[in-house]
């Protein structure tokens, strides 16, 4: 495993994301919430993982429950980050769902606790004041922020008086937006950028084409996964397949690969069975050569998915079909 060292914290440059742990929209069961999540946890700290991701809206708390059931006895072997969603982020709110998301994790202090969207109806002000009380609690060590923009990070950092560590933000070849202003800062700043759906949610796997879509609401739903983009995708996924054939690895490998490759940025993709979060951590130890991510960067560069907004009605016309 890689690590990265940022403002004191030393992070494995794989983590692991829980999203799918108690969320229904991943329909994996009662099963995989009970056993195989708890699994997966104990093993990617076997394997040097160190960095575990999780949220409040994560299965309505079921998340960080499994999480902290898992980590119950190997506290010192993980750095535990989790997410306040921000309904209505004052700051007193803020204080008590930071010490209920502890509570839920079993632990004294969260490592690492994210303003999961920005609002902007409550002022950036309000919100690091309600950090401020954590940390002064001791309840929470560092402050990050999730799907925030440059402007709104600087703010935030302003309104805190002191660093705002991380942006979690979606990140991976498939959407690149993070290297235009949020990577650059993380490297000239000491941050770090978290990078989630690194593998865009599966598609950069080569599991699925255009005939072949998942049927699970997170992925159904997602405007990357019209038949269209699909099949726009196409070439970069055979890109990443030709590379993975050259060092006997898996495209996923490779697209985390060129993730971690980025300065000051960390993945934390989620697993379904301990199996697949063991070819995750592999990804860590997978060196391309400078003429491979050139390669990859510029497959990238030429995948031109749908707008938004036409990827949504696309959704919705599927919607429609199906009633």
């Amino acid at each position: 495993m890689r690590y990265l060292d940022v403002s004191g914290v030393k992070c494995s440059r794989i983590g692991l994301g829980t999203w799918q742990f108690g969320s229904k929209e991943w329909g994996y069961g009662t099963e995989y919430a009970e056993g195989e999540a708890g699994r997966i946890v104990a093993r990617a700290l076997d394997l040097g993982i160190n960095f575990v991701d999780t949220a409040e809206i994560y299965g309505r708390g079921s998340s960080e429950s499994i999480v902290g059931r898992a980590i119950a006895h190997r506290r010192a072997d993980v750095f535990v980050a989790t997410k306040f969603f921000p309904i209505m982020p004052t700051a007193s709110m803020i204080d008590k769902h930071g010490r209920k998301s502890a509570e839920r994790l079993g632990i004294d202090k969260i490592d690492l606790y994210q303003i999961h969207w920005p609002n902007a109806v409550v002022p950036i002000t309000q919100q690091m004041e309600g950090m401020k009380r954590l940390q002064s609690a001791r309840v929470i060590d560092h402050v990050g922020v999730s799907n925030f923009s440059l402007a709104r990070w600087r703010a935030a950092e302003t309104a805190l008086g002191s660093p705002v560590l991380s942006n979690q933000v979606q990140y991976s070849l498939a959407v690149r937006k993070p290297d235009q202003e949020l990577v650059p800062y993380a490297e000239a700043n000491d941050r770090i950028v978290i990078a989630y759906s690194p593998l865009a949610k599966g598609l950069l796997s080569g599991r699925y084409d255009a005939t072949n879509l998942p049927k699970d609401s997170a992925r159904r739903n997602d405007p990357l996964f019209v038949p269209e983009n699909v099949a726009r995708a196409h070439d970069l996924i055979e890109t990443l397949r030709s590379i993975a054939k050259t060092h006997d690895a898996t495209a996923a490998q490779v697209a985390l690969a060129w993730l971690i490759s980025r300065p000051n940025v960390i993945a934390i993709p989620g697993a379904s069975s301990v199996a697949q979060l063991e070819a995750n951590a592999a990804a860590a130890d997978l060196e391309l050569d400078q003429s491979e991510l050139a390669e990859l960067t510029a497959a990238s560069d030429a995948f031109k998915p749908l707008s938004t907004g036409a990827a949504y009605r696309e959704i919705a016309k599927r919607r429609i079909t199906r009633k």
